[in-house]
């Protein structure tokens, strides 16, 4: 890691803001009686929110506030590349993330627009001391690289131009929206998904992009399927058979129209159902814990297939745990 040290000019003096100074004592307060180094980390980020830059007057002031030696909050701030140890610019401090991943993906493009938009070197502000960059190490999102923090979001999936647009949206006074920046959702697979395709995004997760963000590695090329064998392709079918329904009748659990009159159990308190998966099985008829105990392997298989997370009744033992709440409410 680089060597950071604190400005050479520095201001005379620091002091919270009325505001901040009651917040950083409420951040202190949370902590235990000889604790409160642990607000360091919060104190120096307010310091710096408030100041653009982290001086050594805070530093000494933090230290006192936590009864700290000067020197250990310096360990801190030097040690940690999001504190700014010098003035940045007002507008933007680009961070380029110039880790192993990020440049192969284009990070040496993205610092070629800083020296061609900022200043032709890191650690200066450009002329009307709006903007600001460095390179730093990783900023932990290595599947969107190459990427950049400013401030306190980060700005993913960048090519050269994508990057501009946000250069020009922080220079018109705006704040870009964070993350990715070609509609990839979070860090699914540019692609689409290879796996977990079962799960159901109708919850408000936003569907994998389908649109790859550049042209990726090219895929293995492996021969296709065989076409089945008139012996080996399946038995068409009209529709489901007597037996099919059959089956399916005898793989249903017992379900109710309605919860009963004393009141539906908390299923949230079986490991591994929340607020959503209770929804659903209250909506199949589901409400009790001595339902769920007395599920057989085809009802577990009858709701699995329902409920769209195949193995998570056996994984987390719903039964178990159902059986566990039902004796504790039947008083046994």
């Amino acid at each position: 890691m680089a060597v950071r040290r604190l400005a050479e000019t520095q201001p005379e003096s620091f002091a919270f803001s009325p505001e901040n100074h009651a917040w950083a004592e409420r951040e202190i307060a949370k902590f235990p009686e000889g604790r409160q180094a642990s607000a360091v980390i919060a104190l120096l980020w307010r310091a710096q929110e408030q100041e653009g830059w982290i001086t050594k007057p805070a530093i000494e002031q933090v230290a006192e506030m936590l009864s700290m030696p000067t020197i250990r909050v310096l360990e801190v701030a030097t040690f940690y590349t999001m504190f700014h140890l010098e003035p940045v610019g007002t507008k933007a401090h680009v961070q380029v993330c110039g880790t192993t991943p990020c440049m192969l993906r284009g990070a040496g493009d993205i610092i070629d627009v800083c020296r061609r938009r900022i200043h032709a070197e890191p650690h200066h502000r450009s002329a009307d001391e709006a903007f600001s960059w460095e390179e730093v190490e990783c900023l932990g999102a290595c599947v969107n690289a190459p990427m950049v923090q400013v401030f306190k979001d980060t700005y993913e999936d960048l090519t050269p131009e994508s990057f501009e647009a946000v250069l020009d949206a922080f220079d018109r006074g705006e704040t870009p929206t964070p993350g990715p920046q070609n509609g990839r959702h979070h860090s699914v697979p540019i692609n689409g998904l290879t796996s977990l395709t079962e799960i159901d995004y109708s919850d408000g997760a936003a569907a994998p992009v389908t649109e790859p963000m550049s042209a990726p590695a090219p895929a293995r090329s492996e021969p296709a399927p065989a076409e089945p064998s008139v012996a080996e392709a399946p038995r068409a079918t009209e529709g489901p058979t007597q037996s099919d329904a059959t089956a399916v009748a005898e793989a249903e659990p017992e379900l109710l129209t309605a919860a009963p009159d004393e009141g539906a159990d908390d299923l949230k308190r079986i490991s591994g159902v929340g607020p959503k998966l209770e929804g659903l099985l209250n909506s199949m008829g589901i409400y009790t814990f001595a339902q769920v105990a007395a599920w057989t392997p085809e009802n577990i298989a009858w709701v699995d297939d329902r409920l769209k997370f195949k193995g998570r009744i056996d994984r987390d033992d719903w039964l178990g745990q159902a059986r566990k709440f039902a004796a504790e409410k039947s008083g046994r």
